[in-house]
């Protein structure tokens, strides 16, 4: 059953097209045309986070390991990710899209949705006026899909994508009409669909179910029976009905930070050091946002691959690195196997708040901690630049080196 045409509504797809390397392209052209990929080294560890399309002809893919990369492609040149370019852009292509209105989605740096169901342009002219401004403005080219609902637009544009055969970028654009949605779907392949991963997508091979068709036609009792809630989204998102409505308002739930060492480390010291920098970082970003949190979490990941997290909760919320380290430092040395190599480490802060002040406090107080605060900041930013121990506070200091 679809929607009721009187509440059917206009959902557009943003997906930027290779964006990082789109990025890159559009601050050096001299790389047009050239296979290489943004990513780490591959005698580092390294991998794919984005790749050109020249690339792709040899077989890279984005999160390929970047050895593997330069196996398939010898001639493979890479670059090391310009972040700070990427989240810019990123930025600016979302506010043209909130020129268009206010109800935008985004899901990723480089996809978004949008609800244009009030405006009185058709979606496909919508979609093209979006793609050419972007393009137009920004240099970058990006794929839309148009559909009543989210999950048909989304599919739509991978659609589109898919099509493109030439050797730039796709920069296509798909709509599926009103009422077109579960037609459009019936030959597509069931891993297009929302909520088939790999072990859903095997099982239902096992009951001969290949398509999104395959799935619309299945009883749905019998996909409760063996998939429980997720059998009865599979059977209606089948037929292309998808009722949620955009998110605009994301809550922050997490802020955390982690690295992946080039090579495994087994001192002791140096993993003390990595932790102490980390939770500076997770520091500046809570205070950069105004939040604090009452739960540390660790995540440490052993040399084959072993992954663990250990968390632990406070009596009050914070949003100082000091302790935050502390939590995080008590958490590692009782997980931590001395002299076992470690690959990743990583620090987290969760139940968040808005940063509040103790009710104790003053108004010379608060702006006193406000204060605080700020040079808290800059303490944090030059240890995360220098290490921890190239600078430390009066109060940080033993009783005999106080003045």
């Amino acid at each position: 059953m679809q929607p009721d045409v009187a509440q059917l509504r206009t959902i557009i797809h943003l997906d930027l097209d290779a964006f990082y390397c789109a990025v890159e392209e559009r601050n050096d052209p001299l790389l047009r045309g050239l296979p290489f990929a943004v990513g780490g080294k591959p005698d580092e560890r390294g991998v794919v986070a984005s790749c050109s399309y020249p690339a792709r002809h040899f077989g890279v893919r984005s999160a390929m390991p970047m050895a593997r990369a330069l196996q398939l492609c010898p001639q493979l040149r890479i670059i090391s990710g310009h972040y700070k370019d990427y989240a810019q852009s990123s930025r600016r292509v979302m506010q043209h899209l909130l020129d268009l209105t206010s109800l935008v989605e985004q899901i990723s740096i480089d996809e978004a949705f949008l609800d244009v169901s009030d405006l009185q342009e058709s979606g496909l002219s919508i979609a093209r006026h979006l793609q050419t401004i972007i393009l137009e403005k920004e240099q970058l080219p990006g794929s839309l899909g148009v559909a009543s609902n989210k999950l048909v637009a989304k599919i739509a544009t991978e659609v589109a994508k898919a099509a493109h055969r030439g050797e730039g970028p796709p920069n296509a654009i798909q709509v599926v009409p009103p009422g077109e949605e579960a037609a459009f779907l019936r030959p597509l392949p069931a891993e297009l669909l929302w909520g088939v991963g790999p072990r859903t997508s095997a099982r239902l091979a096992e009951l001969g179910i290949r398509t999104i068709g395959d799935i619309a036609a299945y009883p749905e009792r019998d996909l409760m029976a063996l998939f429980g809630k997720n059998g009865h989204e599979l059977a209606i998102h089948a037929r292309g009905i998808d009722e949620r409505p955009l998110s605009v308002h994301h809550e922050t739930k997490s802020i955390s930070q982690e690295t992946t060492f080039a090579r495994d480390i087994a001192d002791r010291n140096s993993l003390l050091e990595t932790l102490t920098s980390l939770s500076a970082e997770v520091s500046n970003r809570l205070v950069k946002n105004h939040l604090e949190g009452s739960t540390v979490r660790l995540k440490l990941r052993w040399s084959d691959f072993t992954t663990l997290t250990r968390q632990t909760s406070l009596k009050q919320p914070t949003d100082q690195s000091e302790r935050i380290a502390s939590a995080a430092l008590h958490l590692f040395e009782a997980a931590w196997q001395a002299g076992k190599p470690v690959r990743l480490l990583g620090v987290g802060v969760s139940s968040l708040s808005p940063r509040q002040y103790r009710l104790w406090d003053s108004v010379s107080e608060s702006e006193t901690s406000a204060r605080g605060t700020q040079l808290q900041v800059a303490v944090d930013n030059i240890r995360s630049r220098f290490g921890p121990a190239i600078l430390r506070l009066g109060s940080e200091l033993p009783p005999d080196d106080q003045a």
